[in-house]
Order: C-alpha cells, then sequence, then structure tokens
C-alpha cells in the first residue's frame, strides 16, 4: 500500500516567503509616497476651495453695499464661524494639529497651517485685501 503525503517542503516555504519580503520592501515606500501625494491633492483642492469661497462672500457683501472683505474672527459673519473657514465654507473644516492631511489654527487670528508629508504650512487670511497667501513649507505645491 502506497501512502501519499501533500505539502510543501521547507524550501518551497522558504522560496514563498522570501518572495513575499521582497514585494513588501518595494511596495511599502510606494505606498506612503502614495499618502503624500493624497495629502497634497486634499490641500490644493481645500485652498481652492477656501479662496474660492472668499470671493464669493465678497461678492455677496458687494450687492448688499458692503464692500468689505469677511473679517478674521469666531463670531456670526466672520471668517471662523462655527469652525475653521465656517465662515465662508459650506462646511467648515475641523482644527486638527499635529496629523499629515489636516488644518490647524488658533480660530480667528487668520493664520492657518496645513500639514502634509510631515512638513508644515502656514497660510495667512488677510481681511484687507482678501488674499489668502503662503509661505514656506509645500506652498508651491499647495498653490500650483
Amino acid at each position: 500500500m502506497f501512502i501519499r503525503k501533500n505539502g510543501f517542503t521547507l524550501v518551497e516555504i522558504i522560496f514563498v516567503i522570501v518572495i513575499l519580503g521582497i514585494l513588501a520592501a518595494v511596495a511599502v515606500p510606494k505606498f506612503a509616497a502614495t499618502r503624500d501625494d493624497a495629502d497634497i491633492s486634499k490641500g490644493r483642492a481645500d485652498v481652492a476651495s477656501i479662496r474660492s469661497a472668499i470671493i464669493t462672500q465678497r461678492q455677496s457683501r458687494l450687492i448688499t453695499g458692503d464692500s468689505s472683505y469677511i473679517a478674521n474672527g469666531t463670531a456670526a459673519g466672520q471668517m471662523d464661524n462655527g469652525g475653521l473657514f465656517g465662515g465662508v465654507l459650506m462646511y467648515p473644516i475641523s482644527n486638527v494639529s499635529g496629523k499629515n492631511g489636516h488644518w490647524s489654527a488658533t480660530a480667528g487670528t487668520g493664520t492657518y497651517t496645513f500639514r502634509a508629508g510631515g512638513v508644515d504650512t502656514t497660510f495667512t487670511y488677510n481681511p484687507a485685501d482678501g488674499t489668502f497667501t503662503c509661505a514656506g513649507g509645500k506652498c508651491s505645491d499647495l498653490t500650483n
């Protein structure tokens, strides 16, 4: 009587483990870069939305005869009413510091920080002329 045993040899199992290790070593850095690219894309979209919302808010004010831009602050009719940019955006942005892909600020100050790839980029809102500008960090990635 012949008994047949099914299974993998130790050499086959080690070979599969080595191949999986090589694939993981190649894939993990690619996924990390993809995450940074996603954070940059999110930040770029946020900046465009915020700038557009500031202009829309100004146009609404012009219709009523008020030529000013929205003021810094957290009260009704101000920039950070109800959350970051809540005075101009339909849905305010949450204030989350130290996490990639998120905005942070001291509400009402006109200075905001977006973090992407572990780098903070500071944006400043100027209510005198309605500009929302950045300096340093990944400014060129977030505004081009």
